[in-house]
């Protein structure tokens, strides 16, 4: 069968514009923790400690410092095993951001959904972290993820109610 000419004089559907941006943080996230992972698993067989000092000293921090001394001795905690477990969790993470990225750029109904569970599971840490301490990234971050939650539970139950049939149907925001 042929299309209709009205059919194909028609515009394209457009996307929403902020599931797009939704997606992108989505994709971004998930690229910073590849590099986390590619980072942890290149420091396997290593010396981080030796490394850090090394660093410390090119950068010519005071090796006398109570900082330098903090991170130095928590170096000393990391071992292969614990490196290979952020790698790989870190992957995990990576992946499961890819995937919500993917179902919200293809507009799909299991990607908000996804996105809507990951987002509010980790919610109630990020409170708990901007209580603890009051950070500009911390606070930006929270700010940021509970705008995607809010935002995709408006996006779900507008559509949970359209399915119902008690609201007219009214095109995405």
């Amino acid at each position: 069968m042929t299309d209709s000419p009205s059919q194909s004089l028609s515009r394209p559907k457009r996307h929403n514009r902020w599931l797009m941006l939704i997606a992108a943080y989505k994709f971004v996230l998930a690229l910073v923790f590849v590099a986390v992972g590619v980072g942890a698993l290149r420091l396997l067989h290593k010396d981080i400690g030796d490394l850090l000092a090394k660093m410390a000293d090119h950068l010519r921090f005071n090796p006398e410092s109570r900082i330098v001394n903090f991170i130095l001795d928590k170096a000393s905690l990391l071992d292969d095993p614990l490196l290979r477990r952020i790698g790989a969790a870190a992957f995990c993470y990576a992946g499961l951001g890819m995937l919500e990225g993917i179902g919200l750029y293809l507009e799909k109904i299991w990607g908000e959904y996804l996105t809507l569970a990951v987002t509010a599971s980790f919610l109630p840490w990020e409170l708990f972290e901007v209580f603890r301490r009051v950070t500009w990234i911390r606070a930006g971050l929270l700010v940021v993820n509970a705008m995607v939650f809010f935002y995709l539970l408006k996006l779900v139950t507008r559509r949970g109610k359209r399915t119902d049939g008690t609201e007219r149907s009214q095109p995405d925001v």
